[in-house]
């Protein structure tokens, strides 16, 4: 049997969205690594004021919150130039057509469903955070490249 070996391996900071203070001290736990930081909000008005004050790298996102939820927030996140590429990831209970394709609409980088596997959702991460900085580094090549040909 291999040893234990933390998944994100990477440098990143990651906000855990979620009204449940069970699953927000879960994601603390189980998503943290020496590289990976995890604050939490418990809705989407104080996201909001987390996003505002520290910059992320990904979100992992409820839709059923108090306050603010999931669906408005995400639709604010994609609305501000500031986090208008930040990768999103939704997790939730809802698994119905609607949540998953409003989620698709309105900007969600994956989809997640409850309860949370979260070794799974550790690697799943791990593939948004890397095609998320790709995606980043391709779109900086390209504008320096068409700044050159100019």
């Amino acid at each position: 049997m291999s040893g234990f070996f933390y998944v994100l391996d990477e440098t990143a900071r990651i906000l855990f969205v979620d009204d449940d203070p069970i699953l927000r001290e879960f994601a603390q736990v189980n998503l943290a690594s020496p590289k990976a930081a995890v604050d939490v909000a418990a809705d989407g008005a104080e996201a909001l004021r987390s996003l505002a004050a520290c910059p992320y790298d990904i979100v992992l996102l409820d839709l059923e919150m108090p306050v603010l939820n999931g669906f408005d927030t995400l639709a604010r996140l994609r609305a501000d130039p500031r986090t208008r590429d930040l990768a999103v990831i939704v997790q939730t209970g809802r698994e119905d057509v609607e949540a998953i394709d409003k989620a698709f609409r309105l900007g969600a980088t994956s989809f997640v469903t409850k309860p949370l596997n979260w070794r799974l959702l550790t690697y799943q991460i791990l593939y948004v955070l890397r095609a998320s900085r790709a995606e980043r580094h391709l779109q900086s090549a390209a504008a320096a490249g068409s700044c050159q040909a100019a």
